[in-house]
């Protein structure tokens, strides 16, 4: 990777990468990977889990070289990883000298210029003149002071004494990015930075992202962050050609253009598929001719018959040759989400909590009336009960007081915030058993959720966002008149959130969210909402 010195250089920053290409033994994590990042520029990355979205910034970062492609970048670079190492000695005073060292090592150069030209040294007055606009350009007087109130704004320890390892894994990051966030570094490279923030850290953050004068590149799941911030978005899910696509327009202008990406994809797949059963039928129809249609009805003489055979033998290898030269090559398009029709019971009320507390869970008295097609969002703070609640409309918890009843036949599906424990039974299996106790005849593979190779495989194999798409399965399965959703956008991907969110928002069937995702809550922000 090659660079220029550590040094800003403000508006003429640059990051570029072209043709990246990594794997790990058999496994490509990225390939055919372009960056293109300048001053003013917020690209986001996005892509379902294991799609490399954090080998990408450790490129990007020069912590680790491609297998092919290069990367070249002009500027200093801040990098927020998800995790942060840390020894037994670093303090919280260290790790700001280390962000800011490069305003440092301006100021110094000042102070040296301004030393110089007190005693009129040849060329100081152009070396001073040099030394004062570098440190102007970055605002370095003012860097301490930046990063003091970035600490105080996102919640981190101030005390420059204090050991990074005494610190928890989300204090040393509020620590690392508001360090970052002072420092003002030409480049700016983030993965995941709202994992440990809480809402005034979120509104602080999504600010000083919005007006950073240098380039930005980030990897987030917080698709409030990427509608609120970003410029263009770098997508590195499968496309119909095998290479990323980067969407300008923001993030509006992403899923827009995905989806017309993908309809461009699967109208091309299914066309090629077309074409490929019209060419077996086509060759089926004549092996079927050549095996009986071709005799002659009785009394032709045998010339007829000699004649056409070789006419129908020559039209069965034409056809052979068409399909053999016929390739579907195309890749099959992503899944896409497909909600079955839910039962209702038209006007009646499914469920009646009234005065319910669960101790130590959910303290104040709290009611709730859902009746057929309702629609609730549960919102407040950690620990402010939702979970609980929604376990209680579930009556999956009992309640410390109150009381909770439902109609007589209504079926309450809950989708809870955590997997079960997985087993070792095929996620196939498990799903069957809910559809049939349910007598829902809606298979697996109707609902887009898991590609047919994963319903074969055990539940204990599959990654946390497929077991996760299967919750969502066997939660469809059961027919529910009432769905309740506790976090429902957790290890699910931007595309598939969007899927669902659309869909329940066109069901019969009462739905109850509670959710700390931004981006749903602004999208169901007309649905009536329970803030506990």
């Amino acid at each position: 990777m090659s660079t220029t010195p550590v040094l800003s250089v403000r508006s003429h920053a640059q990051l570029n990468a072209t043709g990246l290409h990594v794997a790990l033994g058999d496994r490509v994590v990225l390939t055919g990977v372009d960056v293109t990042v300048s001053a003013g520029v917020r690209l986001g990355v996005v892509g379902e889990n294991g799609r490399g979205k954090t080998t990408l910034l450790r490129l990007l970062a020069a912590r680790l070289s491609p297998d092919a492609g290069s990367v070249h970048r002009v500027g200093t670079l801040g990098f927020a990883e998800q995790e942060m190492p840390v020894d037994d000695e670093r303090t919280v005073g260290d790790l700001i000298d280390v962000e800011l060292a490069t305003t440092k090592a301006v100021l110094a150069d000042f102070e040296r210029a301004t030393e110089a030209l007190t005693e009129a040294a040849p060329g100081a007055e152009e070396a001073f003149a040099d030394a004062l606009a570098a440190a102007e350009a970055i605002d370095a007087w003012d860097a301490d002071r930046r990063v003091e109130v970035s600490l105080a704004a996102l919640d981190a320890v101030d005390d420059r004494s204090r050991r990074l390892a005494t610190l928890s894994v989300g204090q040393r990051y509020r620590v690392r990015l508001a360090c970052l966030l002072g420092a003002r570094h030409d480049l700016l490279l983030l993965d995941e930075p709202t994992n440990h923030l809480d809402a005034a850290g979120l509104a602080y953050l999504t600010e000083r992202l919005r007006e950073y004068p240098g380039g930005v590149v980030l990897v987030s799941h917080d698709r409030a962050l990427l509608a609120d911030v970003v410029t263009a978005v770098l997508d590195l899910d499968p496309t119909s050609d095998g290479r990323p696509r980067t969407y300008g327009g923001g993030y509006a202008g992403y899923r827009e253009g995905r989806l017309a990406e993908r309809e461009r994809w699967e109208a091309a797949y299914q066309e090629q598929r077309r074409r490929h059963q019209q060419l077996a039928d086509d060759l089926s129809a004549a092996q079927n001719r050549l095996s009986t249609g071709w005799r002659p009805e009785k009394g032709t003489g045998k010339h007829t018959r000699a004649t056409r055979a070789p006419a129908l033998v020559r039209a069965v290898h034409r056809r052979q040759e068409a399909l053999a030269d016929h390739t579907v090559d195309v890749p099959e398009p992503p899944l896409r989400m497909s909600l079955p029709p839910l039962p209702v019971k038209a006007g009646a009320t499914l469920l009646r909590a009234e005065e319910v507390t669960l101790e130590g869970r959910l303290d104040s008295p709290c009611s709730v009336v859902l009746r057929s097609g309702d629609r609730l969002v549960i919102t407040g703070a950690n620990g402010s009960g939702k979970s609980s609640l929604l376990g209680l409309l579930a009556r999956r918890l009992e309640p410390s007081s109150g009381a909770v009843s439902h109609r007589n036949g209504a079926r309450i599906g809950l989708l809870a915030q955590e997997s079960p424990a997985p087993s070792r039974r095929r996620a196939a299996d498990v799903y069957a058993a809910a559809a049939a106790a349910a007598g829902s005849h809606v298979s697996l593979s109707e609902l887009g959720l898991l590609r047919a190779r994963d319903t074969g495989r055990p539940v204990a194999e599959l990654s946390i966002g497929q077991q996760r798409r299967l919750d969502l399965a066997v939660l469809l399965a059961s027919r529910p008149h009432a769905v309740l959703l506790d976090e429902p956008t957790n290890h699910l991907s931007p595309a598939l959130v969007d899927e669902l969110t659309e869909a329940l928002g066109g069901t019969a069937a009462t739905v109850v969210i509670a959710s700390h995702d931004r981006q749903l809550l602004r999208d169901i922000s007309a649905w009536p909402q329970l803030r506990l």
